[in-house]
C-alpha cells in the first residue's frame, strides 16, 4: 500500500534522495541541482532556511543601525516602539526561576496590592475636588477638598485590603511641597509607612501651574487676542522639565518609607475633545488643541519617569514596584464641552464680574472620578509588564495590629506621642526629682 493509501509504515520522506538511472546532463549540487530546484533532503533544505533567516536577521540588524542613533537607548528605543509594550529608561535584566531567593516573595499583582494598607497621595485630581460630598472640616478655602467620590474612596470599597485607606491627597499640593514638607505633619510623604502596600500618587499639575495657564489662555484682554495660550509654550517645556527631578525624588521618597508597595503614579486626564466643535467661551480650538498637547506631553514626561525608577527597581532585584497609570483617555467623550460632561467647566462670576475660573473649574466630576478609578482598577488587578515581589518579612510583619498602628505615619498628630518616647521623659523626670 501506497503512503497515499494511508501505509503508517511508508516514511514520509526516502532516506536518501532518489537519483535516476541515468542523469545525463545534470548539474552539480550548489549549481542549480538538487538544492536550487528545491528537490534536495530535508537537511539541505533545513540548511537553505537557516542561511535565510541568517541573513534577514543581519539586514534588519543593518537597517536598525542605520535608523537609530548608534547608541544604546537608540536600539531600546527602538525595541520599544516595535514591541509597543513597557518601556523603562534601562534595558531590564530577565530573572529566572532559579533566582529567586528566599527572602523575596513572588505574588500576583491583586495580592502585591492588598496585604497592607492603601495611602492616597496627590493634588486636587486625586482628592476630588469638584466631586462633592466632601470629608468634614476640608471643604473650606485652603484646605483639601477630599471627597467621598474621589477614586481614592471608590479603590477602598472595590478591594479588601488587608490594612485600611490612608487619604492624604490634598488640594492645591505640588510635587515640590511634598518634599519641602517632609519631617512635619503636615507633610503627605511621611504618611506612607513599612506596611503600605498600595500607594497612589498623582501630583504635578500645580507644578506646571496648570489652573494659571488656563485662567491666563481664558480671561486675557484683549478677549481676541490669539496667542495667549501659546505664548506659554516655553515656559510650559521649563517647568515639565524641572518637574521631572522633582517626581524622580518624590518616588525615592516614597519607596524609602515603603519599599515593598506598589505605588502607582497616574497622569492627568484631556480636558477637550480631541476634535473640538468649536469656540469654548473664549478657547479657540486651535487654544484647546494646544491645552490638550501639553497634557499629553506631560503625561509622556511623568511616564518615562517612572518607568525608569522602576527599570532600577527590577533591575536590582529589589522589590515592590512603581507604575505608570494612563488616565489621559478616561473622559474620552465627556470632556469638558460635551453636552454630559463628566468635567466641572468654568464657574461664572456674578453680573458684571465676567468669566472667573474657580478651584474647581476643570476637574472631575463624581462620575469622572469614577472613571479615572476604573484605570486605577485595572492597573491594581493587571500589574505591570513585569513579576511582582514582596519582602518574606514584611509580609510576616504586616498582622492587624501592625497595620493599625501604623496608619497615618508617625508624624500624624492623631496618632500621639509615641509610647516608648512618654516612657523615657517619665524616667527622666524620675531621675531628676
Amino acid at each position: 500500500m501506497s503512503a497515499r493509501d494511508g501505509d503508517p509504515q511508508e516514511p514520509q520522506y526516502p532516506q536518501e534522495p532518489h537519483q535516476p538511472e541515468e542523469a545525463p546532463d545534470t548539474p552539480e549540487d550548489g549549481e542549480g541541482g538538487a538544492e536550487a530546484t528545491g528537490k534536495g533532503s530535508p537537511r539541505r533544505r533545513r540548511r537553505a532556511r537557516i542561511t535565510l533567516a541568517v541573513a534577514s536577521i543581519l539586514v534588519l540588524t543593518m537597517v536598525a543601525v542605520l535608523a537609530v542613533p548608534a547608541t544604546r537607548d537608540g536600539l531600546v528605543g527602538l525595541w520599544c516602539d516595535v514591541t509597543g509594550g513597557a518601556c523603562p529608561g534601562e534595558p531590564l535584566p530577565p530573572i529566572t526561576e532559579d533566582e529567586e531567593e528566599d527572602w523575596r516573595v513572588r505574588m500576583e499583582p491583586e495580592e502585591a496590592a492588598l496585604w497592607g494598607n492603601y495611602v492616597a497621595l496627590g493634588d486636587s485630581y486625586s482628592s476630588g475636588d469638584g466631586a462633592g460630598e466632601y470629608e468634614e472640616g476640608t471643604a473650606e478655602p485652603g484646605e483639601c477638598w477630599r471627597s467621598e467620590h474621589a477614586y481614592p474612596k471608590v479603590i477602598e470599597r472595590e478591594f479588601s485590603f488587608e490594612g485600611d485607606l490612608g487619604f492624604y491627597a490634598c488640594s492645591s499640593h505640588k510635587g515640590s511641597d511634598m518634599l519641602s514638607q517632609i519631617g512635619t505633619p503636615e507633610s503627605q510623604i511621611e504618611r506612607v509607612t513599612e506596611h503600605t502596600s498600595l500607594v497612589t500618587v498623582g501630583i504635578g499639575g500645580n507644578d506646571l501651574g496648570f489652573i494659571p495657564v488656563l485662567r491666563t489662555c481664558i480671561v486675557r484682554m484683549p478677549l481676541l487676542e490669539r496667542t495667549g495660550c501659546t505664548d506659554q509654550e516655553d515656559e510650559i517645556t521649563e517647568k515639565m522639565e524641572s518637574f521631572d527631578e522633582t517626581l524622580t525624588e518624590v518616588l525615592t521618597e516614597i519607596r524609602d518609607r515603603a519599599p515593598d508597595a506598589r505605588v502607582l503614579v497616574l497622569g492627568y486626564p484631556r480636558l477637550f475633545p480631541e476634535e473640538p466643535p468649536g469656540m469654548y467661551y473664549t478657547l479657540s480650538v486651535s487654544d484647546q488643541l494646544w491645552l490638550n498637547s501639553v497634557a499629553e506631553r506631560f503625561n509622556d514626561r511623568i511616564r518615562d519617569t517612572v518607568y525608569r525608577v522602576d527599570g532600577d527597581v527590577y533591575g536590582s532585584r529589589q522589590v515592590g514596584s512603581a507604575e505608570f497609570v494612563n488616565v489621559f483617555t478616561a473622559l474620552k467623550g465627556y470632556e469638558v464641552s460635551e453636552d454630559d460632561s463628566w468635567l466641572n467647566g468654568i464657574v461664572l462670576g456674578q453680573v458684571g464680574e465676567g468669566l472667573r475660573v474657580d478651584r474647581a473649574s476643570f476637574h472631575p466630576t463624581a462620575q469622572g472620578q469614577r472613571s479615572i478609578a476604573e484605570r486605577v482598577r485595572l492597573q491594581v488587578e493587571e500589574g505591570p509588564e513585569r513579576v511582582l515581589y514582596t519582602s518574606r518579612e514584611t509580609l510576616e510583619g504586616a498582622d492587624s495590629e501592625v497595620l493599625s498602628s501604623e496608619l497615618g505615619g508617625p508624624l500624624d498628630p492623631a496618632n500621639g506621642e509615641p509610647e516608648e518616647d512618654t516612657e523615657a521623659t517619665e524616667g527622666a523626670a524620675d531621675a531628676d526629682s
